[in-house]
């Protein structure tokens, strides 16, 4: 099965993330008096402005991504600060993976069909492989960066906001910026006072924070 856009789950959010933030921060400034029902977002925005940003890793989310490839994960796992759970090419076989085709490649003919070509015979390579007897762990090196890889992600809310700066500019690679945009999307209706400043542009395909970060 060819994928041309990854889905984005959000598993789980410290629940009353806001709140816990703002408790954590006016803990610091010893002003835990000032807090009532629609204090979080200003002291909130104050800090992330000032950069103190440490109390935004009291808060953290998980993501479920599917339909994205390995090309993708190899970019999101450069973001250390955060834990990973990935499919294993190990321990899964992957004879009838599904991959995907980058939107560019799949608007042109020609084009298209050189690289379904290719990936129809790497799996060829791997099947044929495996029924050698070669264990799946060494068949996988002839498997491409194209497959589908699920995984699931989790990171604090500073992080998240370091890999939405970076992975939502227009020179982040198109599928993580994608996914970027979706996790964006998300964790500013789970918390618009840590996330709101990012502003998504009309055609959905960058977002910048403007607010000093």
């Amino acid at each position: 099965m060819e994928f041309t856009k990854p889905e984005v789950t959000l598993l789980a959010v410290t629940p009353r993330a806001e709140k816990l933030i703002e408790e954590a921060g006016r803990t610091c400034y010893l002003s835990l008096d000032r807090i009532d029902e629609n204090s979080g977002q200003g002291f909130i925005r104050r800090c992330i402005r000032s950069g103190h940003h440490s109390i935004l890793e009291h808060a953290s989310a998980s993501f479920r991504i599917m339909g994205a490839s390995r090309a993708f994960t190899h970019q999101l796992v450069r973001h250390r600060v955060a834990s990973f759970s990935q499919q294993s090419q190990r321990y899964v076989t992957e004879s009838e993976f599904n991959y995907i085709i980058p939107p560019d490649i799949a608007a042109h003919a020609d084009a298209a069909a050189i690289y379904r070509d290719f990936i129809e015979s790497a799996r060829k390579a791997y099947i044929s492989l495996r029924e050698l007897g070669v264990k799946k762990e060494d068949a996988r090196f002839v498997l491409p960066n194209a497959l589908e890889s699920q995984i699931v992600f989790s990171a604090n809310f500073r992080e998240l906001r370091h890999i939405f700066a970076l992975r939502c500019d227009r020179a982040a690679q198109w599928e993580i910026r994608g996914v970027a945009l979706e996790m964006l999307r998300i964790m500013q209706a789970e918390a618009p006072s840590v996330f709101g400043d990012f502003v998504i542009d009309e055609a959905g395909r960058t977002a910048h924070s403007d607010l000093a970060s």
